[in-house]
């Protein structure tokens, strides 16, 4: 069974404008999906579908063959986000508070939520700054204490939207070996960025989405070609003096 299905997912705005158009996917567990499309083609759209930030005009989205609709905290417990500004994401006084908005929402004994954040914290490298202010915190480390807060609620499927956007090199090698070890771990994870060289190597599908379609869904060998007819930059390559990260493989 898919972990995440979309069918016929449409989003229309109010004025009239359609974002994302009969949408048909299936993702399977354990997945490394990446989803590209040049900016207003409707990715972010898409991605907030999935775990009930917008909801749809027309279609349905399922995680493990059970509609969203049902129940959105459910939901939100299986797939997580992380956005695109960190900054948008800390709600604590402290790293260790902001971890824990999750799970203390969720009515947990505070003997599991301690648990859960000492483990979210440990699986980012973060526990020594437990109780530094998270506003002091680099991007790199802010965007680490978005993924920490994801993990304390247990999701099987990680979202995540641009995130390398406003990094420099050494923030975004972080990031980068979080989340090849998250998909390692066993999480599904959907990734949407327009910087292909720096994921492309840990992906096993790349999507492109264009003008609210899904114009291209494969293996990233088969669907690369496509990119630049679509307004996509084609990666990088070593042999032209860039440098890439595709030695965390």
């Amino acid at each position: 069974m898919p972990i995440v299905e979309a069918r016929n997912l449409s989003h229309v705005f109010a004025d009239g404008t359609a974002a994302i158009e009969d949408v048909n996917l299936q993702i399977e567990p354990k997945e490394f999906v990446v989803i590209a499309g040049p900016n207003g083609s409707g990715k972010t759209v898409f991605i907030r579908h999935l775990n009930g930030l917008l909801a749809p005009t027309r279609g349905q989205v399922l995680i493990n063959g059970e509609s969203i609709a049902k129940n959105l905290l459910q939901t939100r417990k299986k797939v997580g986000m992380v956005f695109q500004d960190s900054d948008s994401q800390i709600v604590g006084q402290t790293v260790e508070e902001d971890v824990a908005f999750g799970p203390e929402n969720l009515n947990l004994p505070p003997e599991e939520v301690e648990k859960l954040v000492s483990e979210s914290l440990q699986a980012v490298g973060l526990e020594s700054y437990a109780a530094q202010n998270p506003h002091t915190l680099s991007g790199g480390l802010k965007k680490k204490l978005a993924i920490a807060g994801i993990l304390a609620m247990k999701p099987e499927v990680i979202i995540f939207d641009e995130p390398f956007a406003g990094l420099d090199y050494p923030g975004t090698v972080q990031v980068l070996k979080q989340i090849v070890a998250l998909h390692a771990s066993g999480h599904t994870i959907l990734l949407v960025t327009h910087e292909l060289e720096k994921v492309l190597a840990h992906a096993n599908r790349l999507m492109i989405i264009s003008q609210g379609k899904l114009v291209k869904n494969g293996a990233p060998s088969e669907v690369i070609g496509s990119c630049e007819s679509y307004g996509i930059r084609m990666p990088l390559r070593e042999n032209e003096g860039i440098e890439t990260l595709t030695w965390l493989k």
